[in-house]
């Protein structure tokens, strides 16, 4: 039977398909530019209606950590790639996992999935393997914070019921779908494996031995998108974050539970970049330790520095990195490998 996936394609149907893809690449700039837009429009009077002032050095800091604090995340998207039959360089999945993660900001998140697959695709890795990756990758991200913020939010402040109660729901939203039987369950409603006919068996080494390894790393991850946070206020010169390091370590789990409910609320928002959604949390979680302007400023600003980095760390890693599809021989070795 013929493998239509795998005929070569028309001088006019490649064709096609790069303008397909330039046009996809315009729309996802254009995406962006607009967020930008609209989220400093929308912003832009709550910064100068206080007086406050920025250090340079503290912000760069930020950015870098909040980069950090993404790394263990792309090494487990590339773990689970393995484990279904991917094989990129460590290069190619950093890039791809750091790039992807603008699709955010257009609405419905898939464009997270399909700028992944897109970027993988060059490295020989099916959009199949990249989508499922990609979706158990940011769920799993999505579980760990959530309960990182439950935790925190019961154990160190009690008043904070509604966000408790919220932190723990999302957790459970979350981690449903990332234990093993019930991801093969939803694969297998999905047909995924009309894409690809052994993804099922592949899956099936997505085990709790995974999820175990996922939790741990990406949690170190939660803890330096803190840190990240930290850096943010110190930038800002509120006095709260300044200090010994014994008084960083008292205010980490209010920087940790702060930036993992705000991006997991905002994720599961669906809202692009869950504008408006993380910025509440940030404000009512750090008006009572850091004053309402204080609080006001860093969730702004934060927003800005994490934007900041993720335009700059995805401009550099994506021309830097190939563009045109590995041959077959080489996806075909990499592939027996595994």
């Amino acid at each position: 039977m013929t493998n239509f996936a795998d005929a070569p394609l028309s001088p006019e149907a490649r064709t096609a398909r790069r303008w397909l893809l330039r046009g996809l690449r315009l729309a996802i700039v254009a995406a962006l530019a607009w967020y930008i837009a609209d989220f400093v429009w929308r912003c832009w009077p709550k910064l100068v209606e206080h007086k406050w002032t920025a250090s340079p050095g503290w912000l760069a800091l930020a950015g870098v950590l909040y980069l950090a604090g993404l790394a263990p995340c792309a090494l487990f998207f590339r773990r689970v790639l393995s484990l279904l039959g991917g094989s990129p360089p460590l290069f190619q999945a950093l890039r791809a996992y750091y790039v992807g993660h603008l699709g955010k900001y257009v609405p419905g998140k898939a464009m997270v999935v399909i700028l992944r697959a897109g970027l993988l695709r060059v490295s020989g890795v099916d959009a199949a393997a990249s989508s499922v990756s990609a979706v158990y990758e940011t769920l799993t991200m999505m579980a760990v914070g959530a309960f990182l913020a439950a935790a925190v939010l019961i154990v160190w402040f009690r008043e904070q019921a509604f966000f408790a109660a919220l932190a723990a729901g999302l957790m459970l939203l979350a981690l449903a779908p990332t234990l093993p039987p019930v991801f093969r369950r939803l694969l297998r409603l999905a047909r995924l494996d009309r894409l690809r006919p052994d993804l099922g068996d592949r899956v099936g080494r997505l085990g709790l031995g995974t999820l175990a390894l996922g939790w741990l790393t990406i949690a170190a991850g939660w803890l330096l998108i803190a840190l990240s946070l930290w850096a943010t206020l110190r930038g800002l010169g509120a006095p709260q974050a300044a200090g010994t390091m014994r008084d960083l370590l008292t205010q980490m789990p209010l920087y940790t539970a702060a930036v993992s409910l705000a991006i997991v609320a905002g994720f599961l928002s669906m809202i692009p970049g869950g504008a408006g959604v993380r910025e509440a949390v940030f404000m009512a979680l750090l008006a009572g330790s850091f004053g309402r302007e204080h609080a006001v400023i860093a969730a702004v600003l934060v927003r800005i520095v994490w934007l900041g980095a993720e335009l700059a760390i995805s401009a550099v890693v994506y021309f830097l990195g190939p563009h045109k599809p590995r041959s077959k021989n080489d996806v075909a070795e990499s592939r027996s490998r595994i």
